[in-house]
């Protein structure tokens, strides 16, 4: 028989795979050109596993899924702790496990891959799919399969151990010499702009993103050891309230690094909550004293206590940096993309370079999650950035992959490369600012 084309696309299959760690799915049965027969399913694809079984409908609905057990014909339930059920809509897989492990999979002779009484793809050796979401597995079958049960396709795949993983996307060096020598440049580095001693980099994102934490984060490689200076956590609306500027130290003691991390509250989907677009140009343009209490309803004005009216250059923001948490770009809220876009387009206006801290990348993929290593050999990771490039329209060059620190005690070799990589792609941009600032105004305008 000739060679079986997928109907699953690449990134279809690596979104599978995020969900299953350093793996690849080879294809064992197609109904299309096996048959839709349960004979032929098994001829196929039994005494196999662990395995992927996808349906596909004309409502154009992708859902199916996955069991550790090899595929038999005994009658009998099979149980299998770790099964799940999934949809599968625009690169997110919504993920339905199973509630009662011991009647995961069933073994039936006249049918495909049959999970539990829930899900039975090729249902009765018919194109036609049996679902029952009160049964082993909860799922919304509006959402799963659209409520169409007839299938124009079934195909299973036999999930195979990836022995080799894919080219680094970007090299990095993961040694210890490399992280003294990233903290080493940031100490050294000075603004090219003779009035500013800092570069001030703000930090905008979603209530959750990690904002406060990646201060947090940065401030623990420099002391040696995991610090909490910056209020941070998981809660629904923004912990921070007040504009903040964090100046990191070298060490404990130490004199304040070359550079400053502004704070703001974070980004709401709703009006009227979060931190208000108009803020956000006081903040660009340098009128927003430290402490300010952001007040959602009612943007800063010229009178507010400590106002800047004439700020220098040290005073305004030198680079932008987008907070966004990587397991939430699929699924980001239109309001939220309008935000930042309105956000952007104030940005551009005044000419301040902007780039992307992508967190919680190893929240997001499991290869990530066992080895940070792993973040630029992740297709998964590669894909979530490009998602990210489109939705905040920067280019693939300006996102950086970090994890924070959260609930450890000690540092990580592999966590500071990426945190000190981060912090140096920042002051580089800081740079192309005070460039074309001085190419603008000229070395003695800058002088104030």
């Amino acid at each position: 028989m000739s060679t079986l084309n997928s109907l699953l696309s690449k990134n279809q299959q690596r979104t599978i795979c995020s969900q299953l760690g350093s793996v690849k799915l080879k294809l064992l049965y197609k109904a299309t050109v096996h048959g839709f027969t349960g004979a032929a399913f098994h001829q196929q694809c039994d005494n196999q596993s662990p395995t992927v079984s996808v349906g596909y409908n004309a409502s154009g609905y992708v859902f199916g899924g996955y069991t550790k057990q090899p595929f038999s014909q005994s009658g009998q339930y099979v149980n299998d702790d770790q099964a799940f059920l999934f949809g599968l809509t625009g690169g997110i897989l919504q993920k339905y496990p199973i509630t009662n492990s011991a009647y995961a999979i069933k073994m039936i002779a006249n049918c495909g891959p049959y999970f539990g009484e829930s899900l039975v793809l090729v249902n009765g050796s018919q194109p036609v799919t049996h679902s029952n979401p009160q049964s082993y597995y909860k799922f919304n079958p509006a959402e799963m399969h659209g409520n169409d049960l007839n299938l124009t396709e079934c195909e299973v795949y036999l999930v195979e151990e990836s022995t080799e993983l894919e080219t680094p996307w970007r090299n990095v060096i993961w040694e210890s010499g490399k992280r003294k020598e990233l903290m080493e440049s940031i100490k050294n580095y000075k603004p090219t702009v003779s009035s500013v001693s800092q570069a001030r980099v703000l930090l905008i994102g979603q209530v959750g993103a990690g904002k406060s934490s990646f201060f947090n984060s940065i401030n623990s490689v420099f002391r040696g050891h995991v610090t909490s200076q910056a209020i941070s956590g998981s809660s629904p609306t923004s912990l921070t309230t007040q504009f903040r500027t964090y100046s990191v130290r070298d060490g404990r003691g130490g004199k304040p690094l070359p550079i400053t991390l502004c704070d703001t509250m974070g980004l709401e989907d709703s009006k009227g909550a979060g931190l208000d677009v108009d803020d956000i140009s006081s903040i660009l343009k340098g009128h927003v004293p430290d402490f300010y209490q952001f007040n959602p309803a009612a943007p800063l004005h010229a009178e507010v206590q400590g106002y800047r009216k004439s700020p220098g250059v040290k005073d305004k923001i030198h680079c932008v940096a987008y907070v966004i948490d990587a397991c939430k770009v699929s699924i980001m809220p239109t309001k939220l993309e309008e935000k930042l876009e309105a956000i952007r387009r104030k940005v551009n206006l005044l000419g301040i370079p902007q780039l992307v801290l992508l967190t919680k990348v190893d929240e997001a993929c499991p290869l990530v999650k066992e080895d940070l290593r792993n973040v630029y050999k992740s297709g998964y990771i590669q894909d979530i950035m490009q998602g990210v490039s489109t939705k905040v329209g920067v280019p693939l060059s300006c996102i950086v992959p970090v994890r924070n620190y959260s609930g450890e005690l000690e540092l990580d070799l592999n966590c500071d490369i990426l945190l000190l990589s981060a912090v140096i792609q920042m002051l580089r941009f800081a740079d192309n600012y005070f460039d074309e600032l001085s190419d603008r105004l000229g070395s003695t305008e800058l002088k104030d």
